[in-house]
This record gives structure tokens, C-alpha cells and sequence, in this order.
């Protein structure tokens, strides 16, 4: 499999190390995380020669005699190199039970600066704090994005063509390694199994698999919709289901956990505050929709929606869906000082999709950057203030 520099999450890496910190990479499993951990390996070769790597993939048959808790502590302690920088990098953590005990006595020493990732059903961003006594710091990964998937393949034009096959097959690396669509589904399904149905229902003991399935593709065919515990209960309920508001909840909380969806809360706009109902959700990457629910119901507009909020927060934004009376902006984006409002479309050239489209927008009195992000197979333009943007073109930029 080809391999390419990822260097937004590398950055993140050069400028971590050397902090007291317990550095944990986290993401749905098979985005890439060991693949990150090498190429920083490799980075720091480069920029020290006093250093001493101690790199464990637990994965790996050359370290099964680690996976009892002293054993891994004890041999990260016999590789530690006086007067050297040590640096100690851990892949698939969780694969030794209480490795926490072994990575907080670690930190405890002040002897090396600590890299670790772990499968998310096991190392969860909601549980850091209570695992780890020093401080941690998060790097979340995601699937890759539009610009890696043309660097993946190397395509310096035909761009359109190229947006339109990502859109379908995604930004899950490990499918590339596969030519036809179908063979690149086949995987996408194994790792949404492998999430789901082994390592979710492992750690929460779930009792119905068949229920806590059907929420997840429930979700996935209602990305970019509001939606709540109550109304995806009755939902299901009207289906012969017995599921309670409660059970949904938690289901989608562990669905979260894993990565496999983010939520994008609801702001009012006018009253200046967030929303305790009825949120979005977007999958990790939409091919897991195609994968798992089949390609029946393409429904572009709400793929394309899911793309932009991924690219939104692999840029470092803030995402909120806005409410403004009875209007909705799709998206609400912040980053410290600035804020861009945001409608996603398929396609505006109809006059009244596109008057749908602008109209929340030039409701908004402040004088924050409006947009429109849309298939216009064309350069940008403008109207009325608010900026007409190709999704093809934006997610390049």
C-alpha cells in the first residue's frame, strides 16, 4: 500500500514533543494512526542524534511477551538511556490490560515523552482523563481528506471526476488497496463490523446487537438530519422495536466514543446560545453509509454536507449548526476570532434551490463571512455579499 506524508497531524506531533504531556493519537480504527507514529519516528531520526526511540506495537508477535502490565513497564525501563532524549511511542496500548498502571508510573519519572494510540472502543476520548494521572493531550485523526486522496493517487487534474469517485468511496486508507468499488465496500463494511459489532458490544456488554445496529444505520441514513433520542426511539419503535429514549441514548454515546459519528450541536443565532435538543450527527466518512446502508439512496446534497463538516474540523473549526427564527444555516464555523456561516448544496442552479439556499444567509445582520459550498462545477463568484464556492474547488484550497 502506497503511504503519504500526512502532514497536518505530523505538524501537530513536531509541535507536541518535547511537552509534558502523555501525547495520545486518537480516531476510528484503520484511519491511519500507526502509519502517523512511523512517519514521526522518522522525523525524529532526522532532527536528533541524542535520541532513543523505544517504539512497541503490541500487535506485533516480537512484543506478545509485553502484554502483562509490569512486563511493559519493566521494559520500557531497561530501554531508557541516560543523558539521551527518550521518547516512547506505544502502538495498540489496549492490548495490555491496565497498561495504564505501566503509563502513569512512566509519566511519574519524568524519563520520557509519551506517545501512545489505542483502538478507540478501548482508549476513548471520554475516558483520558480518568485513565491517565498526568496530562494528556489528544491528536484526533480523521479519514483522508479530498487533498490526500489526490495525493494518494497522484491526480493533478480531472479534478471533478476525481471529487465525485471520493465522494462515494471515501477517505478510509486501508480501502485504496482495493480496484473495484465493491472490493472497497467489502472493507469498509469489515471495519464498520469490527467497530460495532466487536469492539462496542465487547466493552458495553450489549445485550441486542440486532437493536444497536439498527441505530447506527438509522444514523447513517439520516446524517445532516435533526435528530434525537426521542425521535429516532419512535422511529424505530413504529418498526415493532421496544427500544427506550434512554437505551438510544447511550447507543449513540458509544457511537461517538468510537469516532464512528460526531454530533453537531444546535446555536441560536439570535439568542446567542446553544440548544439542548435535537442536534445533527455526521458520519467519520461517508463511505460507511454506501458500505453498510448500499448506494439505493445516493442523496448528494447530505454526502456533501458530511464532507464539508469533516473538512471543518480537520481544520481546526468549531461546528455548529445555526438556528436563526425558523431558518436554518447548515453550519456554523468558529476558530478563536473567526466565524464563517455555511449552506451546503448539490446543486444550486435551480432559482429556488438556490434562493432556499441564500436566504438564511442574508438573514444574519453581522458582518461575518457568508458562503455557499456547492457542486457549481465553476470558479467562485459572488451574490449579494455571500460567496458561491465549488466543493471540488474549496476542499483544495
Amino acid at each position: 500500500m502506497q503511504l503519504i506524508s500526512r502532514q497536518r497531524y505530523l505538524d501537530q506531533l513536531m509541535e507536541s514533543y518535547g511537552t509534558p504531556d502523555i501525547k495520545v493519537i486518537t480516531g476510528i480504527w484503520r484511519s491511519g494512526k500507526s502509519v502517523l507514529l512511523q512517519e514521526f519516528i522518522d522525523y525524529l531520526k532526522k532532527k536528533d542524534e541524542k535520541i532513543n526511540i523505544v517504539m512497541i506495537n503490541l500487535q506485533e508477535l516480537e512484543f506478545d511477551h509485553l502484554l502483562e502490565y509490569h512486563a511493559l513497564h519493566q521494559y520500557i525501563l531497561d530501554n531508557y538511556k541516560k543523558g539521551m532524549t527518550n521518547v516512547l511511542l506505544i502502538d495498540e496500548v489496549q492490548l495490555c490490560p491496565k497498561f495504564e498502571f505501566a503509563i502513569n508510573s512512566i509519566y511519574a519519572k519524568g524519563i520520557y515523552d509519551i506517545y501512545i494510540t489505542g483502538s478507540n472502543a478501548f482508549l476513548l476520548s471520554s475516558d483520558l482523563a480518568t485513565l491517565f494521572t498526568g496530562r494528556v493531550m489528544e491528536i484526533q485523526i480523521y479519514p483522508f481528506s479530498f487533498q490526500e486522496y489526490l495525493a494518494y493517487y497522484g491526480i493533478h487534474d480531472n479534478y471533478d471526476d476525481a471529487f465525485d469517485t471520493y465522494a462515494k468511496t471515501g477517505g478510509m486508507p486501508g480501502s485504496y488497496a482495493y480496484a473495484s468499488e465493491d472490493k472497497k465496500y467489502d472493507y469498509i463494511r469489515e471495519v464498520y463490523s469490527t467497530i460495532v459489532i466487536r469492539d462496542l458490544v465487547e466493552k458495553y456488554h450489549i445485550r441486542n446487537k440486532s437493536e444497536f445496529n439498527n441505530i447506527a444505520e438509522f444514523m447513517m441514513d439520516n446524517i445532516g438530519n435533526l435528530l434525537s433520542p426521542g425521535n429516532i426511539s419512535q422511529a424505530l419503535n413504529r418498526n415493532q422495536s421496544e427500544i427506550t429514549r434512554k437505551t438510544v441514548s447511550n447507543y449513540i454515546e458509544y457511537l461517538q466514543n468510537a469516532f464512528l459519528f460526531y454530533e453537531a450541536k444546535r446555536y441560536d443565532l439570535k439568542g446567542k446560545k446553544y440548544l439542548a435538543s435535537n442536534n445533527k450527527y455526521y458520519l467519520c466518512d461517508p463511505s460507511f453509509r454506501y458500505a453498510v446502508n448500499g448506494t439505493r439512496n445516493m442523496d448528494f446534497g447530505r454526502v456533501y454536507e458530511n464532507i464539508v463538516y469533516l473538512e471543518l474540523k480537520r481544520r481546526g473549526y468549531e461546528v455548529y449548526v445555526g438556528k436563526l427564527y425558523q431558518k436554518e444555516i447548515d453550519f456554523v464555523a468558529k476558530k478563536r476570532d473567526k466565524l464563517i456561516y455555511i449552506q451546503v448544496s448539490d446543486n444550486i442552479s435551480d432559482p429556488k434551490t438556490f434562493e432556499r439556499e441564500y436566504t438564511p444567509l442574508l438573514a444574519i445582520r453581522d458582518a461575518y463571512p457568508k458562503m455557499i459550498i456547492a457542486r457549481t462545477r465553476h470558479e467562485n463568484y459572488q451574490y449579494e455579499g455571500i460567496e458561491i464556492v465549488d466543493i471540488s474547488r474549496w476542499l483544495r484550497s
